[in-house]
C-alpha cells in the first residue's frame, strides 16, 4: 500500500513490482510474478482498499483512500474494540507529544466551530 499512496497517478502490476524489489542490489535482484502481484491487487480491489482503471492497458491501480483515511479508520477501528472507550482515548492522549497534543486542540477546536 505505500507504494500505491506514493505513486499519485497509480501503477500497473510490474511497476509495483518493480518497487517493491530493492533496485540497489541489482545483480542478487529477484522478480516478483506478476500474476501473483494481480493477485493481490485484484483482492485489495474486492476488499475496497484499491481501484483499478482498466481504460489502459496494462491496468493501472491506485489506493482508494490516502494513508491518513487508512491511519484514521484503523484508529476508529480498534476504538470501537475497546469496552471502556473514555479509558483508552485518556490512555491515548496522555502518550501523544505536546505537538501532536496542540494539534488534537486546534482539530478539535475547528470541529466545535464547524458544528
Amino acid at each position: 500500500m505505500n507504494a500505491l499512496w506514493d505513486a499519485p497517478n497509480g501503477l500497473s502490476a510490474t511497476e509495483l513490482g518493480d518497487r517493491l524489489l530493492n533496485a540497489d542490489a541489482e545483480e542478487d535482484r529477484k522478480t516478483l510474478a506478476t500474476t501473483t502481484l494481480l493477485t493481490v491487487l485484484s483482492r485489495l480491489e474486492n476488499k475496497g482498499f484499491v481501484s483499478r482503471t482498466r481504460a489502459t492497458r496494462p491496468h493501472r491501480y491506485s489506493a482508494v483512500h490516502s494513508r491518513a483515511e487508512h491511519t484514521a479508520d484503523l484508529m476508529h477501528q480498534v476504538l470501537g474494540l475497546s469496552p471502556d472507550t473514555d479509558a483508552a482515548l485518556a490512555r491515548f492522549v496522555g502518550a501523544v507529544s505536546p505537538a501532536e497534543a496542540e494539534t488534537l486542540r486546534q482539530l478539535l477546536a475547528l470541529r466545535t466551530v464547524e458544528a
